[in-house]
């Protein structure tokens, strides 16, 4: 399974207009693809989290009960076309939906991992605003496979 944008490389930098306001850009979801789902697959989640030791994995989107039909989101996709029972739960930053790269300054460019996982339930259950640690708990015994894809932003 693979996960990719056409916005930005593996490790390349995230360019502006996806970030915050407070970090020069619009907040726009940036456009993510996936392919290899593996079969019997039931639901995607899809996870993009800061592991920068200043974040402490803090959450910038996060869709749970993706069906696995859906093969990308296209750029600015968050709160207008992710339909259910796909569903965007609460950020880090306490809204629900994409909430870009906005790392403090002076800390150096933070990886910014998109996570997809390939579930074999077709609904998982969580809190509006889980924690990371919460997420990765409740995926754990579901998981038939996952992808990473990095992006890097500092200020």
């Amino acid at each position: 399974m693979q996960i990719s944008s056409p916005a930005f490389s593996d490790k390349g930098k995230i360019p502006v207009k996806y970030v915050m306001p407070g970090a020069g850009g619009k907040n726009i979801s940036p456009p993510l693809k996936w392919e290899s789902i593996p079969e019997g697959t039931l639901s995607l989640v899809l996870v993009c989290v800061d592991i920068h030791p200043v974040a402490r994995n803090w959450i910038h989107w996060v869709i749970i009960n993706i069906p696995p039909t859906v093969k990308e989101f296209k750029e600015g996709a968050s709160m207008k076309e992710i339909s259910p029972p796909a569903k965007e739960l609460i950020n880090s930053f306490g809204f629900k939906g994409w909430g870009g790269p906005q790392p403090p300054p002076g800390t150096g460019d933070h990886p910014y991992v998109f996570k997809l996982f390939a579930l074999k339930v077709s609904e998982i259950k969580l809190t509006e605003k889980p924690s990371y640690k919460d997420l990765l708990r409740a995926l754990k015994p579901h998981v038939l496979a996952e992808a990473e894809y990095t992006g890097y932003f500092g200020r």
